[in-house]
């Protein structure tokens, strides 16, 4: 039986869930204090600041045996120039390849040795180190991301046997139809810009980089103030700080008085451009994105269009699953997403059919979308909906990866940390005058429409 939880808020808490920006370098701050209904502590969320504005944000967990470390870095491809189109992407793999005091092959064996899930990723607005461990092997793993962030050779061997890699990379996403038209989708909203360009660049700008850029990008954006460290698991606090400091320590990484870099808000939200794309692939399906544009990451409203998604295309109970799959046969597949940025967003419908059914598709999933805005969801559908998002909050929150990714993500691009209960009562205050209107806010905005296969229309 689940135990129910509550949020005990300590005396600092006022403050301390905003940016580390107010915190001073070498102080601590309890975040958040998680009790059952026995008043027993089951997590603790605290903060500390290194200097050079390191922050280290960790959430101690009972009842679990694994740690998972993140080091979140605040580029992605959103930073770059265009003679610089792929360089994040570029040097995450670069990372991998090597230090003064590891190979390869030995940060590999490390992390192999202990069992341990170690990756990496590039989005638009950050990169992400990340590994999940024994508890036990965190201090080593620590020492290792520590190491690769602060150290990293880039060496001119590694820059081309590297590129070769990335090459075969946008290779393979370009075989993949899916991954082509949500990059074509993208880059019809926003243009050439960095929001619209693909986060691994293209062949042109992959082997137009040079070893140089790529060092200068990596020495210019991989500060101890544009990152947070961020720890969920069967931790202590005061001995991650430690060896942190100790690990990111080296090349004199954590010196100066830099504060974090706060992360970015803007009150003008970048408007996305209408009309459509298409690209002719021989396949066996024409694969369609069709959107307009939605929430910025800090809209109060995303929580409504979390409903207003689930209802249309979040499950197989979902208005699109039934109406073009279950009653139609038109698809085996169609969902909603959403994507938000500080300053933009985007939400739409994606679907795969075969090439004579495209027509009926792309009517089907229209009508769809003005029934909504005439006439908004159903009761039902609105507490389906808030069921489906209370449940899967809640139940990925179990895993300490998905409470690094969220400690890592509200303290890098959100500025705010929200409470587990404090985000289902948000949930559950969404109203069916909520979702209407943000229906008709959205899907009466010109669409935005990317379409890929065999003789597209």
């Amino acid at each position: 039986m689940s135990v129910p939880l509550r949020i005990r808020t300590t005396g600092q808490q006022v403050s301390a869930g905003r940016s580390a920006v107010v915190q001073k370098v070498g102080s601590t701050r309890t975040l958040r204090t998680e009790t059952d209904e026995s008043g027993r502590v089951i997590s603790t969320i605290r903060r500390t600041v290194l200097p050079g504005g390191l922050r280290v944000v960790t959430e101690q967990m009972a009842g679990v045996r694994s740690a998972s470390i993140g080091v979140w870095v605040g580029v992605g491809s959103r930073h770059e120039t265009p003679s610089l189109h792929g360089c994040s992407h570029f040097l995450e793999h670069l990372l991998f390849k090597g230090t003064r005091e590891r190979s390869a092959m030995d940060i590999s064996v490390a992390l192999d040795t202990v069992g341990g899930e170690f990756n990496a990723f590039t989005a638009k607005e950050y990169t992400c180190f990340h590994a999940r461990v024994l508890d036990h092997d965190l201090p080593m793993t620590v020492d290792v991301l520590g190491d690769m962030i602060t150290s990293s050779l880039i060496d001119d061997a590694d820059v081309e046997a590297e590129r070769d890699v990335i090459l075969d990379e946008i290779a393979m996403h370009d075989d993949d139809p899916d991954d082509v038209v949500h990059n074509l989708f993208a880059w019809q909203a926003y243009g050439d810009t960095p929001l619209g360009r693909p986060i691994a660049g293209t062949e042109e700008s992959i082997t137009s980089l040079t070893r140089a850029q790529i060092n200068r990008f990596y020495r210019s954006h991989y500060r101890a103030a544009n990152m947070v460290v961020a720890v969920a698991g069967n931790i202590d606090h005061a001995t991650v700080v430690r060896d942190v400091r100790t690990a990111f320590s080296r090349n004199g990484f954590l010196s100066g008085d830099e504060q974090p870099v706060r992360p970015r808000t803007t009150e003008r939200v970048r408007r996305v451009r209408a009309g459509e794309a298409h690209t002719s692939r021989p396949l066996e399906q024409v694969n369609l994105v069709l959107g307009v544009q939605g929430v910025t990451r800090t809209d109060e409203r995303r929580f409504a269009l979390g409903v207003l998604s689930t209802a249309l295309g979040g499950g197989t109970s979902s208005r699109l699953f039934q109406e073009v799959r279950e009653a139609r046969g038109l698809a085996y597949s169609v969902f909603t997403f959403g994507s938000s940025y500080a300053d933009a967003g985007l939400v739409g419908v994606s679907v795969g059919c075969l090439p004579g059914k495209y027509d009926e598709v792309l009517r089907v999933i229209r009508e769809e979308l003005a029934k909504v805005v005439r006439d908004g969801i159903t009761a039902e559908e609105l507490a389906r909906g808030k069921g489906q998002l209370r449940g899967g909050l809640v139940l990925g929150l179990e895993d300490s990866g998905s409470r690094m990714s969220r400690l890592g993500k509200a303290e890098l691009v959100h500025d705010e940390l929200l409470g587990i209960d404090e985000v289902l009562a948000r949930i559950d205050a969404v109203t069916l005058d909520e979702v209407h209107q943000l229906a008709r806010d959205l899907f009466t905005q010109p669409e935005v429409m990317a379409v890929v296969g065999p003789a597209t229309p």
